[in-house]
């Protein structure tokens, strides 16, 4: 029992001095040294999220290492969306003129996912997020898939038929979470930007996190 007990609390030192070198390396110290975000709310611990195979909207796969060397902001949404995703968009567009000025190779990044693959094909996915902004990343996958990136998230969404569904199959809407994921640059889940957003704050936010944690 002495060898088992004392090999356990080996086990979580080992775990707790991990977490703590990953913190110095990444964020300059410990977690708490996390830069003051205004809204951004972010994690005790950033979330690794599992594989997942999404297409962007020239038609290249985007994968987990695709989203690393950059902060990312995910929003979940689809092309047809009358009010929520254009709105969110158009928030997110007005912080990234605020950031265009940090180099390519840090510049925060916009990734809009569409949960809508079967109207939104990857021309009309493409022009619906260039509208907003051309460095806005897009990109789609098969339901199944999406499910799981969604989950992943911690975000859900479903497909809700019209009134006119029966003899119109594309009169249906989509329900979605409206909240906006945060990658950090090593692609994990790091924090979460919730509704109403202010696009000044979002800048501010991502802006302090690039610096703290560029090379």
């Amino acid at each position: 029992m002495f060898n088992r007990n004392f090999g356990i609390v080996l086990v979580v030192a080992l775990a707790a001095g991990l977490g703590l070198l990953l913190a110095q390396k990444y964020f300059g110290g410990s977690a708490s040294a996390w830069p003051e975000t205004r809204t951004v709310r972010l994690y005790p611990q950033p979330r690794a999220l599992p594989d997942f195979h999404l297409r962007q909207s020239d038609g290249t796969p985007l994968v987990p290492g695709e989203l690393k060397g950059h902060w990312t902001l995910v929003f979940l949404g689809f092309t047809a969306c009358p009010d929520v995703c254009p709105t969110t968009l158009a928030d997110l567009a007005r912080a990234q003129k605020q950031w265009e000025a940090i180099p390519d190779t840090l510049r925060p990044r916009v990734l809009f996912v569409s949960v809508d693959p079967e109207r939104d094909t990857p021309a009309r996915l493409g022009a619906y997020a260039h509208g907003f902004h051309k460095d806005t990343l897009a990109a789609t996958a098969d339901v199944p898939e999406l499910e799981r990136f969604a989950t992943a998230l911690g975000f859900v969404f479903q497909k809700v038929p019209g009134k006119h569904f029966q003899e119109n199959p594309n009169d249906y809407s989509m329900d979605h979470s409206a909240a906006i994921a945060v990658l950090d640059p090593q692609g994990r889940q790091a924090g979460l930007i919730r509704p109403p957003f202010e696009p000044a704050a979002i800048a501010a936010d991502l802006q302090a996190l690039t610096k703290a944690t560029a090379p």
